[in-house]
């Protein structure tokens, strides 16, 4: 099992009146567990990448750009964990193990590609704020350095 991560998640109090702090300052939160989980970088790769096919290991591997093989071991195990990533081994020399999506996965996946669509929609926006913001930061560095 993970570190940091329980045998069995605990609720995290009224779901009556919900808000972001309900969860996010106690680490064993189910939902702080699980979009720790969801939201990291290497998941929503691999997440990605199995939308309605089956991918060996060594074609995630090729596929994400900086993973390492230990990294891309942890995040399909931790997915299988929770449920959105099944894992099929087959009994052939040398051994074959495919991965896909479970069903619960793929609902996910459409969640994930709301995100991407929101991002590209707003790379232009956001582009110009960090320009902006950037701008600022050296006008005061300038600033402080006279």
């Amino acid at each position: 099992m993970e570190e940091g991560t329980l045998k069995s998640l605990s609720l995290c109090g009224d779901t009556e009146d919900y808000g972001a702090r309900q969860w996010d300052t106690r680490a064993d939160c189910e939902v702080r567990q699980i979009l720790d989980r969801i939201a990291d970088k290497w998941s929503l790769l691999v997440i990605a990448l199995l939308d309605r096919r089956v991918l060996r290991f060594s074609e995630l591997s090729r596929l994400i750009d900086g993973i390492s093989q230990r990294m891309l071991t942890i995040t399909l195990r931790q997915l299988e964990r929770d449920g959105l990533v099944k894992r099929t081994v087959y009994p052939v020399v040398p051994p074959r193990v495919d991965y896909e999506l479970t069903s619960m996965g793929v609902t996910l996946h459409d969640t994930i590609q709301a995100l991407v669509d929101w991002t590209e929609s707003h790379q232009d926006a956001i582009a110009a704020a960090r320009a902006d913001y950037d701008r600022r930061e050296a006008e005061q560095a300038a600033l402080a350095n006279r």
